[in-house]
């Protein structure tokens, strides 16, 4: 289980480092599909898989439409990719930035907090909660969700006529 924990925070910082590296919106949604992932990856690592879920799908939901508003905005024919000079440049200095702040914070005492975790799935009494409490809120967030997705297939729709005349 520790070893799943470790490769979804691994995940989430290289993640991180490929959305704040690329110049480009193409490659970056995909470091953000991997940081959320990842992220999700490190909650079923602590049994919160249903959590994990509705987390994935509500965040791929979103991304769906942030890639498909930087697509249309930033329409580049030929991206910067994982490959160029720039892009491996800053991947190489985010690398440094954290070796740096890895190196400084070994130094302080780390005090490991035991029996915090218990074997009761924390999602499963969660789950009725969530929906009593924040159910309008999901709903809401769906709502706005999908009137975000036709605002950027309007502007997408108004651009093409602009670009066809």
């Amino acid at each position: 289980m520790e070893y799943m924990i470790f490769l979804g925070l691994i995940g989430l910082v290289f993640g991180t480092i490929g959305v704040a590296s690329n110049p480009s919106p193409y490659f970056a949604a995909l470091g953000l599909v991997v940081s959320a992932a990842a992220g999700c990856l490190v909650l079923v690592g602590l049994n919160m898989s249903f959590l994990s879920l509705i987390l994935f799908l509500i965040y791929l939901g979103g991304m769906l439409v942030v890639f498909a508003y930087s697509a249309a905005m930033a329409a580049e024919p030929y991206p910067e990719a994982w490959g160029n000079f720039s892009v491996v440049f800053y991947v190489m200095v985010y690398l440094i930035i954290l070796l740096i702040g890895f190196s400084l914070l070994k130094e302080v005492d780390v005090m490991y907090i035991t029996g915090e975790f218990s074997n009761i799935y924390c999602d499963l009494s969660g789950v009725s909660k969530m929906y009593y409490t924040g159910g309008w809120m999901l709903l809401i967030l769906g709502w706005i969700l999908l009137i975000t997705l036709f605002v950027v297939l309007e502007l997408i729709r108004v651009l093409c006529m602009r670009l066809g005349d």
